[in-house]
């Protein structure tokens, strides 16, 4: 993971609400902050784990903006920029290089968009004209598109496309991805560890909003080697990161979040809050992650 321009762990941050449902800037100052002083390296504005879907264009662009200005150069900037229309998309990106993103996140085309491989690389080259870093998105269960390793060595032809995120959660596939010698980045939270010892080439990860400290710890020890450290430190993230998983994902993340302290608000409707057992659930996973995050 050294030459990758988004190596390392990128947080897919939460965008933080108030009690009415806005977006709560001062949060994510504060947020942003404290995530910087841990030693984050990269961050996805308007992610999955953001809400994208359910953010007003403007509000998403607004966001990056925003989130962009905080940064300020101190770590990478990954904007998600999809929508349904390849306009959209491209103005987006355009949108997202004025407010100082050093790369975008897109979906290929969905709802009921596409799945040829021709009509994926032409969406991709139109999206990559655009002039930034363009990391593409594997994830099969919710858009229909399926990213073969022939298809992710087309797309890496395309001038500005870098990468695909594999969010997939299947392992076969993300090994046979990687295997074709192109950069994959995992975005599923359960297969962290192994991605990085498969060679993935950099994480998208939205758990690590509410336990950045222990999945940097982690990251750390894989980059250099020290495969029983990450197992030790995989021991205590596993059983959050497996419970995320299993549905509720968004929710889930806002909740574990605000248990360790770095909360975002209830998630935006209709989206509701998890319920009491569920919390419950979370904290007794979460163990002494609590504590050692807060």
């Amino acid at each position: 993971m050294t030459e990758f321009p988004f190596s390392g762990l990128n947080l897919a941050i939460t965008t933080p609400f108030d009690g009415n449902g806005h977006i709560d800037y001062a949060r994510l100052e504060e947020n942003i902050e404290r995530y910087l002083s841990l030693g984050v390296p990269g961050f996805v504005l308007s992610s999955g784990t953001g809400m994208h879907v359910y953010l007003a264009k403007e509000e998403s662009e607004e966001l990056v903006r925003r989130g962009s200005k905080i940064i300020n150069g101190r770590a990478k900037v990954i904007a998600q920029t999809s929508a349904l229309l390849t306009a959209d998309v491209v103005e987006r990106t355009k949108r997202a290089a004025d407010a100082g993103a050093d790369g975008v996140m897109v979906l290929p085309p969905f709802f009921e968009g596409p799945t040829d491989d021709q009509s994926i690389i032409d969406f991709y080259t139109e999206v990559a004209g655009a002039g930034l870093p363009v990391i593409g998105y594997n994830v099969p269960q919710a858009v229909g598109v399926t990213v073969t390793p022939s298809l992710l060595r087309e797309l890496c032809d395309i001038p500005n496309f870098c990468a695909v995120k594999d969010s997939s959660g299947d392992l076969a596939m993300q090994a046979s991805l990687i295997r074709a010698g192109r950069p994959v980045m995992n975005g599923a939270d359960p297969l962290v560890p192994f991605a990085l010892f498969a060679g993935c080439s950099g994480l998208i990860w939205g758990g690590a909003n509410f336990a950045p400290r222990t999945c940097l710890s982690l990251v750390k020890a894989a980059t250099s080697g020290h495969w029983d450290k990450v197992r030790e430190i995989w021991s205590a993230l596993e059983p959050a990161m497996s419970l995320i998983w299993e549905g509720d994902y968004v929710q889930s993340v806002y909740a574990a979040a605000d248990l360790t302290g770095f909360g975002a608000g209830a998630p935006r409707k209709p989206l509701r809050a998890l319920s009491a057992e569920r919390i419950e659930a979370l904290r007794a996973v979460l163990g002494d992650l609590t504590k050692l995050e807060a």
